[in-house]
């Protein structure tokens, strides 16, 4: 019987030697790319991020979003969000000046912003890109330290259920909130908890003039049954049935009709106060490299596309798409709005404020 030709002869012997020796060859030259790749993979498979503290007032269903975005940005990064409205926001930044516990401050209204700027509280950083941002949302005043992200406005939110069976004309103007049909059944944010609550405020103010604007807060104190502590709550309550008017956001009004609730979004043809949102790097803090890359990517299209899902006014040009609920003429309808007067003025007005309506504030 004829052996196989491998196993038969000097020449088989020799086919199988070569056979081994390639394998050997083969076997030493995997495991030397192995040997290699491991000092490669070894430092980012195991490497600790980096913790960065942002504090932030953003709506809470854009904060995981956000925050994956920017981890896979910066992968040696790790955000930890502290979140709270802007007015806690903007008191604890304050309180905290001589020893920052914040790196970032991403979704910050630029009123606030501006504060801490005054205050030597942020890093002079102008991230990568700015320049394609609309000049609107960057800062005016140097050292450049912080840059805009999205604007959002007043509006009323406007339940046409409770307007129907109370029989309650459909409000066009500020002034038509102080009817007496109105008693009672409208709220709106605390101002010194909300930045939107502080921008109904000071819009009045700029728009009316002090006298007449507090005049008309007057007024309207009659027919406000609480001011809540979210920009977000007063729509959800008029949504809800709980309130014919809350005097809200644009963004939250757009998501409540979008969810199936009974409002008309109003927004007034006097015009409407608004906001500005960005973000900034908080000065001496440790790991400022870190935060400024962050930043750098704050600034890029692809973070204005994120923000863009919450808001209909960012900075990126081209990237809103505000919804078919969202009111078209919103934009046209802001007013012609000081940031650094609101600013400079926030103590002051706040004070007044809490002087004359703080006993209907509620808290929750």
């Amino acid at each position: 019987m004829r052996r196989p030709a491998s196993f038969s002869g000097r020449g088989g012997r020799r086919a199988t030697a070569r056979r081994l020796r390639a394998r050997v060859v083969l076997a030493v030259l995997v495991l030397f790319v192995v040997v290699l790749a491991i000092p490669e993979l070894a430092p980012a498979a195991g490497a600790e991020r980096t913790r960065l503290v942002a504090y932030t007032a953003l709506e809470p269903e854009q904060l995981d979003p956000i925050r994956r975005a920017i981890e896979a940005a910066v992968p040696e990064v790790e955000i930890a969000w502290q979140r709270a409205s802007t007015g806690i926001v903007t008191d604890r930044v304050l309180a905290e000046r001589a020893a920052p516990q914040a790196d970032l401050l991403i979704g910050v209204a630029a009123t606030s912003l501006l504060q801490f700027e005054a205050a030597g509280l942020l890093d002079p950083y102008r991230p990568a890109g700015v320049e394609a941002l609309r000049p609107f949302f960057r800062d005016p005043t140097p050292p450049y330290s912080w840059t805009g992200m999205d604007a959002y406005l007043g509006v009323i939110c406007f339940n046409v259920e409770v307007a129907g069976r109370e029989r309650i004309t459909r409000p066009s103007f500020w002034r038509d909130l102080l009817g007496p049909a109105l008693k009672g059944r409208i709220v709106m944010p605390d101002p010194a908890a909300s930045g939107t609550g502080y921008l109904l405020v000071a819009g009045w103010l700029q728009t009316f003039g002090e006298d007449a604007g507090w005049a008309y807060m007057d007024a309207l104190h009659q027919n406000v049954a609480a001011y809540l502590p979210s920009g977000s709550s007063p729509c959800q309550d008029a949504a809800a049935g709980h309130a014919a008017a809350g005097l809200s956001l644009d963004m939250r009004a757009a998501a409540e009709k979008a969810a199936g609730a009974p409002i008309d979004i109003v927004v007034p043809v006097d015009g409407t106060g608004w906001e500005a949102e960005g973000f900034a790097v908080v000065a001496g803090r440790p790991h400022l490299a870190l935060a400024r890359r962050v930043a750098d990517w704050a600034a890029s299209r692809e973070a204005n596309a994120l923000y863009a899902r919450s808001y209909a006014i960012v900075a990126y040009p081209g990237v809103s798409s505000p919804g078919p609920l969202y009111p078209p003429h919103a934009e046209a309808r802001m007013i012609r709005n000081d940031l650094d007067w609101m600013a400079r003025n926030r103590p002051r007005i706040l004070a007044e404020w809490r002087r004359r309506y703080g006993a209907k504030v509620r808290q929750r």
